[in-house]
């Protein structure tokens, strides 16, 4: 991923910057390449997928539907492009395209349609989106701005899965959540009514939804606001100007409405359980564990096929340190659903405290194929420290420091851990130079998250005969995280020549209790 980011950055200086829009025709800023779109969509796809809780597969016909609609519309866009159309796990209202026509939406806005024509408009408007190159234009400008493209955490979409230290969905979490301008919003709702015509739909759906948005934006439902609303803001010029654009279009096209509501029947029927389980997880976070466990079980009572269910009763078992009985609702979980990161980390995290540390290798392992997390890196690191494997240990505990959340700052104590009695001039720096009395003075700062202490300085120079003499100075007391020190080394006065060839560093230091 790092790699991506990096050639999604590094631009050749040979491009011009400007290219034509291919869906209007005009000239748009662009340093990115439609090979780079290609490569950016297809390796952020699978894991901003995975961050906000995965595909929906409880009912593989309506992903089958909304596949089919959505290649209606791309059959008939102004960009031939690899478009791939899913459905996410997740009741938040939301729909978000990728740069090379890779397309999510998510369950909780599928429930909230009411026609067939009203999907092709939320279709159309995010295949518009990629087709004219909406994103990879504001990954231009942002690159010319701030020089560069800066990963971001999954935003409000799958806050479960998103909180979790994910290490493989940065620069994808910016794209989808992006506020597109209104010049790019207004192309993708006249570009996407065409396209919506063209495939034989009735573009009054378009104006139906947008109304619908405006209605629900007013009424300052969070879930919409942070949703789908942040970053396709609705408004009423922006029906004013469906209604224009959809006066200008056969109105002879399909509404799909009783289609449609065949095709969505169990999503729809199902919703309370999904409203159970999202209440429930908000109650597990707060502590309330009774409250978790009688709403998830409603929730299965009402759709057992949902491996989302399953592995909250899990958590639930995890958490009052029943691991076994926790594994079995792991299982389950897997058993229903076998492509989503999250039931591996858990069910490997417990087998880990199972004391079945193959068995937990191998989840955890399979859980950062499909998403790789700071958490189930820091979990490796475990076992392999118990191990003895302790080189191991070290490179697991560094990739789950690389991410600054909870998680990854506890996994860089535990590197520290191992590490610094090895390698102190890794985590305490230091610097050396003559105060304004001629002495010579050590800063030593700890950049670190822990208190250290046992901080060793060693100095090596060549005295007055040409010797090479070495002299240690210990640290008193403990440097505290953020922290820096200054130490007279007990040198003074010396000749320029001599001060150049002294060599000084840090030889020991060990995390305070």
């Amino acid at each position: 991923m790092r790699n991506l980011l990096l050639a999604a950055l590094l631009v050749s200086t040979t491009l011009t910057g400007c290219a034509v829009n291919p869906v209007t025709g005009e000239n748009q800023l662009s340093l990115i390449s439609k090979a780079q779109e290609l490569e950016i969509g297809k390796k952020n796809y699978a894991p901003l997928r995975q961050s906000q809780g995965g595909d929906y597969v409880v009912d593989t016909q309506l992903a089958a539907y909304v596949s089919e609609v959505g290649q209606k519309l791309a059959a008939v866009s102004d960009r031939n492009l690899p478009y791939e159309f899913k459905v996410l796990n997740s009741s938040a209202p939301n729909a978000w395209a990728l740069p090379g026509g890779k397309i999510s939406l998510n369950r909780g806005l599928l429930t909230a349609l009411k026609s067939e024509a009203e999907l092709a408009a939320v279709l159309g408007h995010e295949i518009t989106h990629a087709a004219a190159k909406h994103t990879a234009s504001g990954m231009s400008r942002g690159m010319l701005i701030q020089g560069a493209v800066m990963a971001a955490v999954v935003g409000v979409q799958g806050k479960d899965y998103a909180q979790l230290a994910s290490l493989g969905a940065g620069i994808g979490a910016q794209l989808v959540t992006r506020k597109y301008g209104r010049d790019a919003e207004r192309e993708a709702d006249f570009y996407g009514m065409k396209y919506m015509s063209k495939a034989g739909y009735d573009p009054q759906g378009a104006v139906a939804l947008q109304r619908t948005f405006v209605k629900l934006s007013e009424g300052g439902n969070q879930d919409w606001l942070s949703g789908l609303f942040a970053s396709h803001p609705p408004s009423q010029e922006r029906v004013e100007n469906n209604i224009k654009t959809a006066a200008t279009l056969p109105r002879s096209g399909s509404r799909g409405e009783n289609r449609f509501k065949i095709r969505t029947a169990h999503i729809k029927r199902t919703k309370p359980a999904y409203e159970a389980y999202d209440e429930g997880r908000k109650a597990f976070r707060k502590g309330d564990i009774s409250k978790a466990g009688a709403l998830v079980g409603k929730a299965i009572r009402l759709e057992p096929r949902e491996g989302h269910f399953h592995a909250l009763l899990g958590d639930i078992e995890e958490k009052n340190n029943r691991y076994k009985t926790a594994k079995q609702h792991y299982d389950k979980a897997i058993a229903l659903h076998d492509g989503f990161f999250y039931y591996y980390l858990k069910r490997g995290q417990v087998n880990a405290s199972l004391k079945a540390s193959d068995a937990a290798k191998r989840d955890l392992e399979k859980s950062i194929q499909l998403l790789p997390t700071a958490n189930a890196h820091h979990s490796l690191g475990d076992i392999a420290k118990q191990e003895g494997k302790l080189n191991a240990a070290k490179s697991y505990y560094k990739k789950a420091a690389s991410n600054k959340s909870v998680e990854g700052k506890a996994a860089y104590r535990a590197l520290m851990t191992l590490d610094l009695a090895d390698n102190p001039q890794n985590y305490i720096k230091l610097r050396t130079g003559l105060d304004n009395k001629g002495r010579l003075k050590a800063e030593i700062s700890n950049p670190t998250p822990n208190n250290v202490q046992d901080i060793v300085v060693a100095i090596q120079y060549r005295d007055s005969s040409g010797r090479i003499r070495q002299m240690e100075h210990p640290l008193r007391g403990v440097l505290a995280a953020g922290k820096k020190q200054l130490v007279d080394l007990g040198m003074q006065h010396i000749p320029k020549a001599q001060l150049a060839n002294i060599k000084s560093g840090i030889i020991s230091a060990r995390i305070a209790k």
